[in-house]
């Protein structure tokens, strides 16, 4: 038995996002097949189609919960499932048959399939895990991991490590281009290899990450989902950017996901985390 991470980002690009989010979600191997069936036959009860039939490329959060999705959804009283299928369907299949009801339809259905991903995976007991960076946070000089992606290798390891006969995880990233990808792989790797916390890990965690292209990647695309509703409505102790109201139902299911672990110490470890230093002690 293992357990696969899958990680994507959101506000990386330090523009609007009011923070930077690392997420990942975890499934049991076992598992993972059924839940990403589970999630194709959501979107085509929910659209008539699936997304990337629809769009060409991965449907990103930005694409399916920006506040003008909210807006359109909001517009008209919410379409029966078959009448909402039917026009979402069309509008998809030919961007020029633009109707108010049209828009709506697709809006609902839009935030449908994001609360109906959230649920499929927490039924099929996925773990999700955070590292949530202010904007401002001071960022490393040199070429060593970062805070953020070292926090989550920590609790993905606290989380393998609470399982029976301790099982292995591996690691999967949204391809970058193929320098940054190298870039990640070495700095994954010497953390791994090179530093004690990160080669106690590598007992459970595979030290060599996959890179795939989250277009054809149902499972970093609800990672995806994840960091953008991190960064935008989950608000932890601590995160006192603006948050969006209408986010707050898809905030509560994604803190449903959160990995939480009470130690017999007393203590609770949780796979959310504010970090607001990403430098190594060694570059401070």
């Amino acid at each position: 038995m293992s357990w696969a991470l899958f990680i994507d980002e959101s506000g990386q690009d330090q523009r609007q996002s009011p923070y930077e989010v690392l997420a990942g979600i975890a499934i049991e191997d076992r598992k993972l097949w059924r839940l990403i069936r589970d999630l194709s036959d959501a979107q085509e009860e929910i659209f008539g189609l699936r997304l990337f039939e629809a769009y060409g490329s991965e449907a990103k959060a930005q694409k399916l919960l920006k506040k003008k999705v909210f807006t359109h959804a909001a517009q008209m009283p919410p379409f029966p499932a078959d009448q909402r299928r039917t026009l979402a369907r069309e509008i998809l299949q030919d961007g020029t048959a633009v109707s108010r009801e049209r828009l709506t339809a697709l809006a609902q259905a839009k935030l449908a399939y994001v609360g109906r991903a959230l649920d499929i995976s927490r039924k099929a007991k996925a773990q999700a895990f955070a590292s949530i960076v202010p904007q401002a946070a001071p960022r490393p000089a040199g070429g060593m991991l970062r805070k953020d992606y070292a926090y989550l290798f920590e609790r993905f390891f606290y989380f393998l490590n609470s399982q029976p006969e301790d099982p292995m995880g591996y690691v999967v990233f949204d391809e970058l281009d193929k320098s940054a990808s190298h870039i990640l792989l070495n700095q994954v790797s010497e953390y791994f290899l090179k530093t004690n916390k990160g080669r106690t890990r590598s007992r459970l965690i595979i030290p060599e990450p996959f890179f795939v292209h989250s277009d054809m990647t149902t499972m970093v695309q609800v990672a995806d989902l994840m960091a953008y509703i991190i960064s935008w409505g989950v608000r932890l102790n601590g995160m006192h950017a603006q948050r969006r109201p209408e986010l707050d139902e898809l905030s509560r299911k994604v803190m449903r996901l959160r990995f939480t672990q009470h130690t017999p110490g007393g203590y609770t470890n949780y796979g959310f985390k504010i970090i607001n230093d990403l430098r190594a002690a060694a570059d401070q």
